[in-house]
């Protein structure tokens, strides 16, 4: 297939983990920020190919498993609604409550809707005034501009009976966030390629600069990632930490302007708590008031409840990169995809996920 195939081609792969071997000289730390990226590894073997010392960690960059648990519980309350119809993407419909899922409440007799983007949402509206409509919109940098888009649409058509509720976040914070933490063992950063398609490359390098750790954007195929491990762990053996674009093919450095634009009119820049992690100062996007009507969190009242995620669950340890799935005592065990306790197994992003699938089963 052109365009994927050349990424995937072992000849390429062969001589950029022979460079890769030739330039290391002490063990080094990375992270990949994407779960794409993190299932393209686990996919591919890539841990496998590169030399000894060389780790990867996996970050927090599934969207789906970060979606905090309030925000999940809040979605179970509006989807029990009789007068609710409520949409969602289709990896969120399998994520745990506190009780329950989406798919448990559409079981119940709940209307609840998978959709591919959230402007289907907008036609499912027009054709239900008598239905108050609730998408869930959630998701990193990657999803907003679309999210901001329908809710700008929703305004401009006086569609009244549609409502959002947001739980976005944004990246660069959590990227902070794991570089302050005492358990920190980041030593360099594989940014993820669509996010930096939608945001360029500016707002990481201060983070680069006040962390003195190198930050490579990075696509999502075999040969994009070991040359973005390449580039990174090159400038950490040569003492640079430095912004740089292997994804050139998709990324620019000011990124794409009408994106940045349409989410910088619906949104403004909130704390968001991240599922597993904790409350993260100002890493999220909330609806800026000119659009409140359209806010399902001021449009709804919601019944008190105290969150509560499976004592179990490592998926905090895991999206902080302080532990890797297969350490988790229930993996594959208590928790499977079948009958997942976190939501880092349930996501196709999610890490967990990625291990049962390709290591455990070996597909």
């Amino acid at each position: 297939m052109k365009f994927v195939d050349e990424y995937r081609d072992s000849e390429p792969v062969r001589k950029i983990t022979e460079a890769l071997a030739q330039i290391v000289s002490k063990p080094w730390t990375l992270m990949e920020v994407c779960g794409g990226q993190t299932h393209s590894i686990a996919k591919y073997g890539i841990q496998s190919l590169l030399p000894s010392g060389l780790t990867l960690l996996h970050g927090p960059g599934c969207p789906v498993c970060v979606t905090p648990l309030d925000s999940i519980d809040k979605a179970l309350q509006l989807a029990a609604r009789p007068e609710v119809i409520f949409c969602s993407f289709g990896d969120m419909l399998r994520v745990p409550g506190s009780e329950k899922d989406l798919l448990t409440v559409k079981a119940e007799g709940g209307d609840v809707r998978m959709l591919y983007s959230p402007m289907d949402a907008l036609q499912v509206a027009r054709d239900h005034p008598e239905k108050e409509v609730v998408f869930f919109a959630i998701g990193f940098e990657t999803t907003a501009p679309a999210n901001a888009m329908a809710i700008h649409q929703a305004k401009e058509e006086g569609l009244i009976n549609l409502s959002f509720l947001v739980s976005q976040v944004i990246v660069p914070p959590a990227m902070t966030s794991i570089l302050e933490s005492p358990a920190n063992r980041v030593q360099g950063f594989l940014a993820a390629g669509h996010v930096c398609t939608i945001m360029g490359l500016a707002e990481y390098e201060p983070i680069a600069e006040k962390f003195r750790v190198p930050i490579v954007a990075t696509g999502f195929e075999p040969l994009d990632i070991l040359q973005g491990i390449y580039l990174c762990v090159k400038q950490l053996e040569e003492g640079r930490a430095e912004v740089e674009n292997q994804y050139s093919r998709s990324v620019r450095h000011e990124g794409n302007a009408p994106a940045q634009e349409i989410m910088s009119n619906v949104f403004e820049i909130v704390s968001r708590e991240w599922r597993g992690i904790g409350a993260i100062p100002q890493s999220g996007l909330g609806v800026r008031e000119d659009y409140a009507a359209f806010d399902a969190e001021k449009k709804f009242s919601f019944k008190a409840c105290e969150p509560k995620p499976p004592s179990e669950c490592i998926s905090g340890l895991v999206l902080q990169g302080i532990k890797k799935p297969d350490e988790c005592p229930a993996f594959g065990a208590a928790c499977t995809p079948e009958s997942p306790l976190g939501a880092t197994m349930v996501s196709s992003e999610g890490a967990c996920a990625a291990y049962y699938r390709y290591q455990k089963t070996g597909l």
